[in-house]
């Protein structure tokens, strides 16, 4: 079965169940999960796109304003895909296109319209895009390496001097030539690192150390990369607060198995923090979870019970001020499979009940 025949029999599955005639796509990660690759938007800054997929068991189609048809169906939409146009300024005509492709059953939404009323999709039809296919695998790894790439190549060029918002500049252009759209794009130093868990880029200039973090989209498909670099002799103290992150990243690593909640794997985080001596630095950042079509699928909290999957993107990002570790992996039933890790960039063991892991280290320069 093709990725996009597996997609569709999922989705039809989902319908059948509730018994709905069809549903309808606008969210962008559903949008390209759906198309496999995509894009229903113009603003960057969105969730919800300005063009819609309606699906049934029998047919899909993508309603559209005639300023986004031209570049869908010349570029981007699967020829299976239907397209019917309506003018941007018509809102009669809008939904008389929304009539014609869904006629008069039961459909769901997975987000709301104007002037349209259905249910919204829930968790279940978010679980519908979780489990990847080998050639969304394939296509992940791509997206992960080139991400990385992005990331390292900055932080290696990067010298004292240097202001956060160039470093942010040059890691999105180093994104965009590789059609790499960031989504989260975080660039800290020295003192605001410690300080900021989610440090936004600023006119400061870096002195000793910096921090480059992104979450990077192409065809739908995201990768969450964190990589640290200092200058000079490395303070004894980041040394080893990054060492300690790195054994927590490993403990979350090492139990991400299918079936284990994402409460279990923030019980080990926690777990971990305390076994490092920094027990309480869990409640200053968010652990991380699940990735794939958002930038995290479910964030990881304690006691939840959102089970993890096999073929299944996480990416986790443990943090003690100052430092942090992060990486995108894919689970598998046979263990994790990190998609960010490079071999041009220094690491370090870390090790967690029994298993061991390769985590990126500080770059000196």
């Amino acid at each position: 079965m093709g990725e996009r025949s597996e997609k569709h029999a999922r989705l039809s599955a989902y319908l059948a169940a509730r018994g709905l005639d069809g549903v309808v796509l606008t969210r962008r990660c559903n949008f390209s999960w759906y198309t496999c690759g995509a894009h229903n938007h113009v603003a960057e800054a969105c969730d919800v796109g300005v063009s819609s997929l309606v699906v049934t068991p029998d047919a899909s189609a993508v309603v559209s304003n005639n300023i986004e048809a031209t570049r869908l169906e010349a570029e981007d939409l699967p020829e299976q895909i239907g397209l019917v146009v309506y003018p941007y300024h018509d809102g009669r005509a809008r939904l008389e296109a929304f009539g014609e492709v869904m006629g008069k059953g039961q459909f769901a939404a997975d987000a709301r319209l104007d002037g349209l009323e259905m249910p919204l999709t829930d968790l279940d039809f978010d679980r519908l895009r979780w489990r990847l296919s080998d050639e969304e695998i394939e296509r992940y790894r791509g997206v992960c390496r080139d991400v990385a790439a992005s990331v390292e190549s900055v932080a290696r060029a990067a010298r004292p001097g240097v202001t956060e918002s160039d470093l942010a500049g040059r890691l999105a252009a180093e994104l965009r030539s590789k059609s790499c759209s960031p989504w989260v794009l975080l660039v800290g130093s020295d003192d605001r690192i410690v300080r900021h868990r989610h440090p936004l880029p600023t006119e400061k200039r870096v002195q000793k150390c910096a921090m480059l973090v992104t979450t990077a989209e192409r065809g739908g498909l995201m990768a969450a990369v964190t990589r640290l670099v200092a200058f000079g002799k490395l303070p004894p103290e980041l040394a080893r607060r990054h060492r300690a992150v790195a054994k927590v990243d490993a403990a979350l690593i090492a139990s991400t198995r299918p079936g284990t909640t994402l409460g279990e794997i923030f019980a080990a985080g926690q777990r971990a923090y305390a076994e490092v001596g920094f027990a309480e630095e869990w409640r200053h950042h968010h652990q991380g979870g699940s990735i794939g079509y958002l930038p995290r699928e479910v964030k990881a909290c304690p006691g939840c019970d959102v089970s993890v999957l096999g073929e299944q993107a996480f990416a986790w990002n443990p943090s003690i001020a100052g430092a942090k570790c992060e990486d995108t992996i894919l689970c598998r039933g046979g263990g994790c499979d990190i998609l960010t890790q490079s071999p041009e960039w220094p690491s370090l063991q870390a090790a967690w009940e029994g298993q061991s892991f390769q985590r990126p280290d500080i770059l000196v320069i």
